[in-house]
């Protein structure tokens, strides 16, 4: 064994190795203490509360899905306009082909993974602000127009910068996505029911702002009216894709399902591009 062999120290797994510094957690295995940035694992587990220091609220039998989906969420009985509202939400959502988290999930499940690990794909891949993240957009949008009477600078704005305005377009749709139709009256009923008529007329202000590009195909999709429906309904902007995900799961499913039946592992192609083939040459002649 030579000299600089002996002066390596093999870690294995890593024991013992800092690969970098984390404010998070601090852990002391001798004495058997864990803190989460600061605070004792004791106090925590004994004084601290999955988000808002409550209690998860129990499922109400007497409700339907939807409703009990409000109820759990919110700590309210909703009214039926905003549980048939989320109903319809969750059904529009349900399934819609080849998109990015299906398809992440056929992956998985091709390689004979199981179903909890190709679900998991599917949500990491819808929490991708680029697949998942419209409803959130539109409504960051929304407070950013303020007033039905911005709305159509605000557009023209995006436009002339040749920034897309969210809620607008779709891979698969060149005209409208049929399912925002169903939506658009339960907006207007229940922006009205809580009192706040400035979400559904600024997003109708928007819609008139953007009627000369629809021949484009720049039409209205379906979370151009989910992002409002949840702030009407007191949702959390942060909890907008994982009800996304309670309503895509359905689909999700099927996707897997349907995999299964004629199980292959896929494995699409690439289109080399690179140089043609070419001879070495060796360092000394370069």
């Amino acid at each position: 064994m030579t000299e600089t062999a002996e002066a390596i120290k093999i870690q294995r797994g890593l024991k013992g190795v800092y690969f970098d510094r984390s404010p998070c957690t601090f852990i002391d295995g001798k004495a058997g203490e864990l803190r989460y940035r600061g605070y004792s694992i004791h106090e925590l587990a004994e004084h601290s509360s999955v988000r808002a220091d409550q209690d998860p609220v129990p499922a109400d039998q007497a409700l339907s899905h939807s409703a009990n989906l409000l109820w759990m969420l919110t700590g309210k009985k909703p009214s039926a306009d905003a549980a048939q509202l989320i109903d319809r939400d969750l059904i529009l959502h349900a399934e819609h082909g080849s998109n990015a988290s299906s398809f992440a999930a056929r992956v998985v499940i091709g390689t004979e993974a199981n179903l909890h690990a190709a679900i998991v794909a599917a949500i990491a891949a819808l929490s991708g602000p680029a697949h998942g993240g419209a409803a959130e957009d539109v409504m960051r949008m929304a407070e950013e127009i303020g007033d039905p009477s911005r709305a159509a600078d605000y557009v023209k704005k995006k436009r002339k910068a040749g920034i897309a305005v969210t809620g607008f377009g779709h891979r698969v749709y060149r005209a409208e996505d049929p399912r925002a139709r169903h939506m658009r009256a339960g907006v207007e009923r229940l922006s009205k029911e809580m009192g706040q008529p400035k979400w559904f007329e600024i997003l109708q202000a928007v819609v008139a702002a953007m009627a000369p590009y629809a021949r484009h195909g720049v039409n209205v999709n379906v979370d151009f009216y989910s992002g409002v429906v949840y702030h009407l309904l007191g949702i959390k902007r942060d909890l907008f894709v994982p009800i996304f995900a309670i309503g895509r799961l359905p689909g999700w499913v099927v996707q897997v399902l349907e995999q299964l039946e004629n199980n292959i592992l896929l494995r699409p192609l690439t289109l080399y591009n690179g140089p043609d083939a070419r001879t070495y040459v060796s360092l000394d002649r370069r």
